[in-house]
Parts: C-alpha cells; structure tokens; sequence
C-alpha cells in the first residue's frame, strides 16, 4: 500500500510540474489540454472565492508541490518510519485557509502512513484540493474509497486540526477522547547582524511578503542590534511595493497606519510596511514588529524560553535549526509545523 501511495503522489508531482513547465512555456499539448484548463479553471475560481488567493501565490503554492512530491522527496519523508501496510481507521483532518492548500502535507502524510481520511475544509480554500484529489483518484482509482470530503465529521478514530488560539481550546475539549493533534498560532521571527547584504535583506522580504504574510512561517518579527539603520533594509525591499496594489492587503495596511497616527504612536512606514518596536511576536497584517538587542547570547535565551510560540526562526549563522533568508516557504517535506512530527504521530496507531 505505500509504495502505491507514493507512485500516486509521484505521478501527481509529474501532473503539476507538467502544468507548471506548460504555462511557463506558454506551449501545451493538446493530449494534456483540457485537465491544464480545468485546472486553470480552478485557479481563476478559488481566486474569486478568495481574494488573497492570487493566481500568483497559487501558482508559487503549485510549484513548491510539484517539486516535493516525487521518490526522492516522499523517501525522506517516509524512511524513518514502518507501518501496516493499511488499515481501516480514519484521521478527520481539519484544514486552515490562510494560504493556499496549507493542509496539503497532513493529507500526503495520513494516506502515507495508511489510514483513510475525512477532510474538513476551510470555506477560504474549498476548491483546489478537490481537484488535486480528482487527479489522483483518476489515475489511481484505489485511493476514491480512502478520502472523503464532508462538512461534518462523523465515525473517526484520530484528528489532526489547525486554527488560531481560540479554535484550538475548542478543538481541545471537542476532541479530549481522541487521539490528536491541535496546533495553534505561532509566529515567526528574523534576527539581524546588521552586516547582511542587500540580497539577503531583499530575501527577507519574500519571507515578509510571500502571501501577503498570513502564513505561520511569515516573518512578524525582526530582531536588530541598537542603532539599526532600517533605511538599508527598505531599500532591499522596494521591488515588493506591488502589494499595496492588492485592495485587501491595502485595507490592511491603511487601517493598521491609521489607528498608529490616531494613538500618536511612533512607527517606521515606507508605505506599504509599517515596522514598529513591539514586544509582541504577533504583527497585524502589512506590519512587522521590530526589537533591538544588546548581544546575541542573551537574546539567544530569550528566545529558547519562547519557543512554543515560534514556528521558525530566520537567520545566519545565530542558531542550530536556523531557516536561511528567503527560505520560510520552502520547507522540507519532514520540517513539521509546529515542530510536532505528524509522521510519527500516525506511526502509533498503524504499526
């Protein structure tokens, strides 16, 4: 049964990087023509269900799969790990809708490890992973009885859910007699030397940036020395001036710099980024919050302390499990959210 799963979302990876190398190409076979389309066409749909779904982001959320879902990848994945080769429990997997096909990875792991799934999707992104499922059952009709889509969850053995603070508590009792997984709001953060390059800052604006920042592995937070001259940073970032151009992330920002001037409170802004010196690790959207250190030691531990709250942490050369500049939205299939190995997880129940 694994080794079908894998060949399945193998031949899924072939399917998008196809697509993907198709629309860059601008040529596409008439053979392959009307699934491009379909998918085009869900594309375009899932955009007008929701605005911050641009054709672009689900185009970058599309070739980050189409590189991850193939032998070599799936076996990194999957080697330290035996299970059953099926069995008949289910994992209710309950999805987020921040960005586009956010519960993609839980699903490629729960088949994985063997065990049928009902999914639950955000109203914010119900379209896309129907269709990629489409795709998998008509290629590997086998997998139709293992996935099913509902909009309310019944007869489960596990649950793997994602949603903010308040959800969670209630995720935690709802689901207090099942075997689960809960994840929360964590945020992430980068840590300045103030020696880094322009490439490196302008890096550090595709992890700002990258859908419009409402993915957990966004930057929300910037760590700088005393005496930080964030004019460098800004004009590393000045390519990334289009956004304001998107009406939602321009609500954002014009709401979020208005209550500032109403509340006479002092931030930096070079008009489409507010940066303001906060403690807190979460920024409203089109903000991030700065603080200054006195040594990176002593920061160092601050940070250990607060870990729980932080998904990754972005910088050069300050810690062990750092995340390079321009690398938040590219992680490896075995790089959990949360730091909760979702592999092993499912590897109790299915062994």
């Amino acid at each position: 049964m694994l080794e079908k799963t894998k060949n399945a979302f193998d031949g899924l990876g072939s399917f998008l990087n196809q697509y993907i190398s198709a629309i860059n190409s601008k040529t596409i076979s008439p053979i392959n023509k009307p699934k491009y389309d379909a998918l085009a066409q869900v594309i375009k749909l899932s955009n007008q269900q929701n605005q911050w779904f641009t054709e672009e982001n689900i185009k970058m959320v599309l070739t980050y799969w189409a590189s991850k879902l193939n032998w070599n990848e799936l076996d990194i994945l999957l080697k330290p790990y035996s299970f059953k080769n099926s069995n008949d429990k289910t994992v209710a997997l309950i999805m987020a809708g921040n960005i586009p096909l956010v519960g993609f990875h839980d699903l490629l792991c729960v088949l994985c490890a063997g065990f049928k799934v009902q999914i639950k999707c955000s109203s914010n992104d119900r379209t896309l992973l129907p269709f990629l499922v489409t795709v998998l059952i008509e290629k590997y009709p086998w997998l139709k009885t293992r996935i099913e889509f509902v909009e309310r969850l019944k007869n489960f053995d596990l649950v793997i859910a994602t949603g903010g603070d308040n959800t969670s508590r209630y995720f935690e009792f709802y689901f207090k007699d099942k075997p689960h997984i809960i994840r929360k709001n964590r945020h992430s953060l980068a840590v300045l030397k103030g020696d880094e390059s322009s490439e490196t800052l302008h890096n550090l604006g595709k992890d700002i940036f990258t859908y419009f920042g409402l993915g957990c592995r966004n930057i929300s937070k910037i760590y700088v020395p005393k005496a930080y001259d964030f004019r460098y940073f800004f004009d590393a970032i000045q390519s990334f001036e289009p956004l304001i151009h998107h009406h939602k992330y321009n609500n954002n920002y014009t709401y979020n710099r208005t209550v500032y001037l109403l509340n006479n409170e002092s931030f930096l802004d070079n008009g489409f980024l507010i940066l303001k010196n906060d403690t807190s690790t979460s920024s409203p959207l089109a903000t991030v919050f700065y603080e200054t250190y006195d040594d990176l030691e002593t920061l160092k531990t601050q940070l250990k302390q607060a870990e729980k709250d932080i998904q990754c942490i972005v910088s050069e050369g300050f810690i062990a499990r750092e995340i390079a500049f321009g690398q938040t939205q590219n992680p490896a299939l075995n790089d959990y959210a949360d730091g909760i190995d979702t592999m092993l997880f499912l590897s109790k129940y299915n062994n």
